[in-house]
């Protein structure tokens, strides 16, 4: 989702590169001040924009749509890929207190008792509705860690890195050091948080189905719960209309973990695709799932088939 808020602002800013950055901070800010139900209806307009200006976004979104069989869900969808990007100024950049405040639980008792028994958690959050705001609303309860990407540009790291590292809130970056981070933690019996649906680099994935057709899938979910005798649970947070905040959901994974890597990203994938029929148009559609990542044979026709 960041990165596609930087390159519609960078293409939309051409003429003034050198300054994009730092105006971009800015306006984070100023617009961390307004009411959320504004952002959301500013939100619904920009996304409808971006649609009708980007082919290429309009014609993934329309296919990762069809793919999944919710397109008649696109018009809602449209706009709720607006909002995502319209609200986070204020998940980012607000007072936390202010943040929390338009937030709501559901079945957290299911993470504490979990807690209480000294086991570790690994939260999986796929890109739906608001998924900025739930490690911050579970690092209000209970220390976590979460795999974290550098920007590629220096100069965001402060806007980004300055609203995800806060209290209770720790970042392991995305290598072999932040794995042995995230390893570590779960053996103390702490949670984890990780974006399942994210395309990984080479040698860190499989092909597995996500519906219905081939997604290189990351491994390392399945490796860290089983290594550090985890439970798993999805959570996600919904999206409330006419701006009045969020629902955190915590969902058991159904699913099991035994089996090799691409079973085991099957299982996975499987549990995110029950999970987004939920609120079918506040998940990320506009993203490449499908891609090919660098150094990575493309899935056979057994696995499309699979």
């Amino acid at each position: 989702m960041l990165r596609f808020f930087k390159n519609f602002w960078l293409e939309t800013t051409r003429s003034c590169r050198y300054y994009t950055i730092p105006m971009l901070v800015q306006l984070f800010r100023f617009f961390s001040v307004f009411p959320l139900p504004l952002l959301h209806a500013l939100g619904s307009v920009l996304g409808w924009l971006v649609f009708l200006l980007s082919p290429s976004y309009r014609k993934r979104m329309r296919a990762n749509m069809r793919q999944a069989k919710v397109s008649a869900h696109l018009p809602q969808a449209v706009a709720e890929a607006g909002k995502a990007i319209a609200e986070l100024p204020f998940i980012w950049c607000a007072d936390p207190a202010r943040v929390s405040r338009h937030a709501s639980m559901e079945n957290w008792e299911l993470v504490q008792q979990t807690l209480d028994a000294g086991r570790g958690i690994v939260f999986l959050t796929p890109h739906l509705g608001c998924f900025e705001i739930v490690a911050q609303e579970i690092a209000l309860r209970q220390e976590l860690m979460v795999m974290y990407r550098p920007p590629k540009k220096e100069a965001m790291k402060p806007l980004i890195e300055g609203a995800r590292a806060r209290k209770n809130l720790l970042l392991a970056p995305a290598n072999m050091g932040g794995v042995r981070m995230l390893a570590k933690f779960l053996k103390k019996g702490q949670p984890i948080g990780l974006l399942p649906d994210q395309v990984p680099q080479e040698g860190d994935g499989v092909w597995a189905d996500f519906f219905g057709r081939s997604a290189y899938t990351m491994t390392l979910p399945a490796k860290l719960a089983q290594l550090g005798d985890a439970v798993v649970i999805i959570t996600y947070a919904e999206r409330l209309s006419f701006g009045r905040g969020y629902v955190v959901r915590f969902v058991p994974f159904a699913g099991s973990l035994e089996g090799d890597s691409a079973a085991q990203a099957r299982a996975i994938n499987a549990a995110m695709e029950e999970l987004i029929q939920r609120s079918p148009a506040q998940y990320y559609w506009s993203y490449n799932r499908y891609k090919v990542p660098a150094g990575v044979a493309a899935p056979s026709a057994s696995q499309e088939a699979a």
